[in-house]
């Protein structure tokens, strides 16, 4: 069974780079964890309106190889907000540079806290029903 991406904007989209590569040409796996971290911390600090900070990272999976060169796209999206956590599921997918099918390469839960300006917990607003049609790509 294939995968599907998601049909949705991703949260962030960025071009893996030579800087960001191994001596055979494959990302480090800790420059695609950063890109992930990136796209749950928008996520995060939208929801919570300021300052988030990451807590936890769990189960992360890489599936495949990111290229130097690909097209990499991460989804980001809310699944559980505690009274000043929340918890998001983030997909990065890889896409060749001339090609239109793209692959899951990494997936994990990130988890995050909302800090006040003294760096500490402060409360988030609940969950609220999203409608699915309001992130849609497009394509």
């Amino acid at each position: 069974m294939t995968e599907q991406r998601p049909d949705r904007f991703p949260t962030i989209r960025v071009t893996a780079m030579p800087a960001d590569a191994n001596p055979y040409g494959d990302i480090f796996g800790g420059w695609l964890m950063g890109q992930m971290d990136l796209a749950a911390g928008s996520v995060a600090s939208l929801h919570a309106g300021g300052r988030a900070v990451t807590i936890a990272v769990d189960a992360m999976k890489f599936h495949a190889p990111v290229r130097v060169g690909d097209e990499v796209s991460v989804y980001a999206t809310l699944i559980a907000v505690g009274r000043t956590s929340m918890t998001i599921d983030v997909e990065a997918w890889r896409r060749g540079r001339h090609v239109e099918t793209a692959c899951k390469v990494t997936q994990a839960r990130f988890v995050f806290v909302a800090t006040d300006t003294d760096r500490q917990p402060r409360a988030v607003p609940p969950m609220a029903p999203r409608d699915p049609s309001d992130e849609r790509d497009p394509r």
